[in-house]
């Protein structure tokens, strides 16, 4: 048995070694830390066009029945020594923890954080499907009809499968996906290059839980053969910045999870108790190493603009890198150091327009971007912004970043632009009111509440049951 594990494709349940293989390293050392095998888009093409019967091995399971061993999958993911590869390796919770530390960046703390969310969407699936489908007796997909709310229902499947084009920045974004094999929903999975981990480990999970493994691909793959997943599957979520995803933004069968520009609005109302709700601010901005699209990258008040960004940079500027074992750390390193190049020249590349600065200079006692025992780092940015016009107010970055911009209460709602998660607040009732029905915001909350606080019964980044079913109308003489 070698000792670097080999992660093989995983062709409609079936192991696949492939002659091309690419090596997955430790971002600081550069050790290898797997190998994994990748398929061309031929192999994928080949695949889907058999997907179908990776969907009939679930019909013959209850929703009932995929929701006990999901949570069962859950303890797995969370507790279990699961295989690790095709060559006799095993790997811990612990040694999931370090291997996924050592090439994403993320210290162990967040790993962990971030194994708990999965867990949880896991072995809470009941609560979490009753929320999607608002209440429906989900026996109704084992039978295909049923009587439920006093009127007839009967649901179908939208696709032969869930494809998916993951990335590598996040583990905890694999709780999207999660649902879909409680409703009886194969998934064809396309790894980040630097986070095989997670969706390898889950899949194992699945197994070790009784699912069939013909449920799954895992097809480590290059443009074409993710192009193929997503135009195929029949539904598809994929995850990437505005450039990889704007060219699916017009298919309704594709969602899209990029940029989130996430915010915080304060209202006229609370403005003035600004600093009460600094921590709650420094949360949005900073946890999960400010590597989610709900991290909050922008602030928007009234006035008070440059102190709330004083307040803010005072305690996020000195945050600096420590070593990934330290359970207070708070920043996350790069797998790609040039990613970390980019997000810093075009930091300094906008604050060359005139009516921004970076508040956290003073505070930092050093460079935004640093190396620390091998790795490189992002330190926190805040940039007080006189208004959206500037090019740092509504950016977003794979680290802590926010803009602090002034926006009076009458202009905001025609500035602030799409917003995935916001934050307000406010305790304006008419204020509140043009916050619901602005449609550009998809999850709201209201209050002194961080824009990472998640109601796993709410439609989570898109809601999974009405994407993977549709109803339809059904009558019958028998």
């Amino acid at each position: 048995m070698s000792n670097v594990p080999h992660i093989p494709a995983i062709r409609l349940g079936r192991n696949y070694e492939s002659l091309d293989k690419v090596e997955v390293k430790d971002h600081r050392s550069g050790a290898v830390l797997a190998t994994v095998s990748q398929v061309n888009g031929g192999i994928v093409k080949r695949d889907m066009a058999k997907i179908g019967t990776a969907r009939e091995c679930l019909r013959g399971f209850t929703v009932e029945q995929l929701i006990e061993r999901s949570s069962k999958a859950g303890e797995l993911f969370l507790n279990g020594t699961l295989p690790l590869g095709d060559q006799g390796h095993t790997q811990s919770p612990q040694q999931y923890v370090e291997t996924l530390s050592l090439t994403s960046g993320l210290p162990h703390v967040m790993v962990r954080r971030n194994m708990s969310k999965i867990h949880y969407a896991l072995t809470h699936m009941p609560f979490v499907l009753n929320g999607l489908s608002r209440g429906l007796d989900l026996s109704v997909l084992d039978k295909g009809f049923g009587e439920q709310f006093g009127t007839k229902l009967s649901f179908m499947p939208t696709c032969q499968a869930l494809g998916l084009v993951m990335p590598s920045n996040s583990p905890a974004v694999n709780s999207l996906w999660i649902p879909a094999i409680a409703l009886k929903t194969p998934v064809v999975i396309k790894p980040g290059k630097e986070e095989p981990w997670t969706p390898y480990r889950l899949i194992q999970a699945f197994i070790a839980a009784g699912v069939p493994a013909e449920a799954f691909g895992f097809y480590p793959t290059d443009h074409d053969g993710a192009a193929t997943i997503l135009n195929q599957s029949g539904r598809a979520l994929i995850f990437g910045d505005k450039s990889t995803t704007q060219q699916y933004a017009s298919n309704p069968a594709i969602q899209i999870h990029g940029p989130g520009w996430s915010k915080i609005l304060v209202g006229e109302d609370c403005i003035e108790n600004w600093r009460d709700y600094i921590d709650v601010m420094v949360s949005a901005i900073s946890d999960n190493g400010g590597r989610s699209c709900i991290n909050a990258s922008a602030v928007v008040v009234p006035r008070y603009a440059a102190e709330i960004a004083d307040a803010l940079a005072q305690k996020l500027g000195p945050v600096g890198p420590t070593t990934p074992e330290d359970e207070n750390a708070r920043l996350s390193g790069f797998a790609n150091p040039k990613m970390a190049d980019y997000i810093d020249g075009q930091i300094d590349e906008g604050l060359k327009t005139p009516g921004a600065e970076d508040v956290t200079a003073k505070y930092r006692g050093g460079p935004r971007k640093v190396v620390f025992e091998g790795g490189t780092y992002m330190r926190p940015t805040i940039v007080r912004c006189d208004s959206f016009q500037h090019p740092l107010a509504n950016r977003e970055f794979l680290c802590p970043y926010a803009s602090v911009v002034t926006a009076s209460p009458s202009e905001v709602l025609h500035q602030i632009g799409y917003t995935l998660a916001c934050t307000a607040i406010t305790k304006d009732p008419a204020l509140i009111a043009k916050l619901e029905a602005y449609p550009e915001i998809e999850r709201l909350n209201i209050g002194p509440l961080s824009t990472m606080a998640i109601s796993w019964d709410q439609p989570h980044e898109g809601n999974m049951f009405e994407f993977l079913w549709k109803r339809r109308s059904i009558e019958r003489a028998w």
